[in-house]
């Protein structure tokens, strides 16, 4: 239906006349019967208002499909730092609806994680703001550190509470309950790994690597990171050398292989495959993961005007390969740029 007739159709339900329905929202008669004549269209700014006044949602106001709004709820949490109030609600509300739906279930399952990820993770860099303040201005006061280590992933120096037994334990489940589904075992091994118990890694490596889609240079760069977890560098050195001599021309092999090197602090080696894997990618649009790694460890280098042209390298990316003109990904990379330009003047 067209939003004129809806308009229309949702003004007689709710027993207003044109006027009455322009004086709720702030604007003249005239613009109500333009509306429904569909000589023109609501002002954007104008739909949440017009949605309170008829108790429908934005969506209702368009007619679409679940489908289409699943779809839209998606690209919004995509897109947008934070969402207002009134349209977490509408989100929330509607996810919730969809949970028991025998098509919908699922992927509105999968939504509402995202969506109170999202305004978790707004409300972390909130958390990590004003913590950083208090704490620059009461460096030796002990409070506000806790708050850090959760909203930005600090180190924690007691093994309490930084092991990953719950995260293992999740997996370990999954997989024993899922034992032909490849995925959960490498998260399972991922977490393992985080805590040195190379042992249990290797014998779900072993599982993994048995199943029909197992992915031969992601077993052997598993067992590279398993050599490092029993402190044996020498081994996985080797591993890893081996791989990419056998897989030059691997996107994946040249990844993977500048993750290792950037992980054990081999900054120089780690750059390189990071260039490597960024030209070999075959996928178009590219994603920014090599870019970004390259940032950070110029960075952690001190080469701070390295850093801000390899995020112009990810502002190119973003605008010409996968077209944004306005998006977080984007104006998270100026900002960036801008504060490592800051701290290149500085030095």
């Amino acid at each position: 239906m067209e939003l004129g007739k809806k308009i229309r159709q949702l003004r007689f339900r709710a027993n207003l006349t044109q006027e009455q329905l322009a004086n709720k929202l702030g604007i003249g008669p005239q613009s109500v019967s333009k509306w429904e004549n569909g000589a023109s269209m609501p002002d954007i700014a104008t739909l949440p208002l017009l949605a309170e006044v008829f108790g429908v949602t934005i969506d209702d106001l368009f007619d679409l499909t679940n489908d289409q709004r699943l779809s839209r709820i998606e690209n919004s949490l995509d897109i947008t730092e934070e969402l207002p109030q009134d349209l977490f609600r509408e989100y929330e509300d509607f996810l919730k609806a969809q949970l028991g739906d025998a098509k919908n279930g699922r992927q509105a399952t999968s939504l509402i994680a995202y969506l109170y990820w999202h305004r978790m993770n707004t409300c972390a860099q909130k958390a990590s703001r004003y913590a950083k303040d208090a704490i620059r201005a009461a460096p030796g006061v002990k409070d506000c550190q806790w708050v850090l280590n959760r909203a930005e992933g600090h180190a924690a120096w007691d093994w309490n509470m930084s092991n990953h037994t719950k995260a293992i334990e999740f997996w370990r489940g999954v997989v024993e309950e899922n034992p032909d589904v490849r995925l959960p075992y490498l998260y399972l091994i991922d977490n393992l790994l985080a805590d040195h118990r190379a042992d249990e890694a290797e014998r779900f490596l072993e599982r993994a690597g048995r199943l029909p889609d197992a992915r031969p240079v992601m077993v052997q760069v598993y067992r590279a990171h398993i050599a490092l977890a029993r402190f044996d560098e020498k081994a996985a050195d080797r591993i890893i050398g081996d791989l990419v001599a056998a897989h030059p021309e691997d996107f994946v092999c040249l990844f993977e292989s500048a993750q290792y090197y950037a992980k054990k602090g081999d900054y120089a080696k780690a750059i390189g495959l990071y260039e490597q894997a960024f030209e070999k990618e075959p996928r178009r649009p590219r994603f920014t993961d090599e870019l970004m790694s390259i940032a950070d460890i110029y960075e952690i280098m001190g080469e701070y005007e390295k850093a801000a042209e390899t995020c112009d390298r990810i502002i190119d990316l973003l605008e010409n390969e996968w077209g944004f003109t306005e998006d977080t990904g984007l104006e998270h990379a100026r900002r960036e740029k801008a504060r490592l330009l800051a701290k290149a003047r500085k030095d």
